[in-house]
């Protein structure tokens, strides 16, 4: 093979390697939040869905209205944990996306959540 061809070759698989990277990344996140008193645990994945609830037995003690709206705040500061570290790794394969020699910032206007 050519230089050029065997420069091509490299270029897509690094970008295909940044690609599967992301995958993986994107699968590993999880967003957890839990209250300063230990009541109400969350855990959410990199969707935002909830896929760990737990609960002290002190929330017995509360109507169940307040323990709802707990649960759906730990849920939203979970939820933006995982957003956060959506962003990083959407981030890192943005970076790996810019040619040679072309600043980081200069990308082809995408922010950090633009895949």
């Amino acid at each position: 093979m050519s230089a050029e061809m065997d420069a091509l070759v490299a270029s897509a698989t690094q970008k295909l390697e940044a690609l599967e990277a992301a995958l993986y990344g994107l699968e590993q996140v999880r967003g957890r939040f839990t209250s300063e008193d230990g009541a109400v645990g969350v855990e959410v994945n990199s969707d935002g869905a909830l896929v760990g609830l737990t609960l002290a037995e002190s929330v017995t003690s509360l109507p169940p209205a307040e323990v709802g709206q707990l649960i759906i705040w730990a849920c939203r500061q979970a939820a933006e944990d995982a957003g956060a570290q959506r962003s990083k790794v959407v981030a890192t394969l943005n970076e790996s996306f810019v040619p040679s020699g072309q600043p980081p910032g200069a990308t082809n206007g995408g922010g950090p959540d633009s895949a």
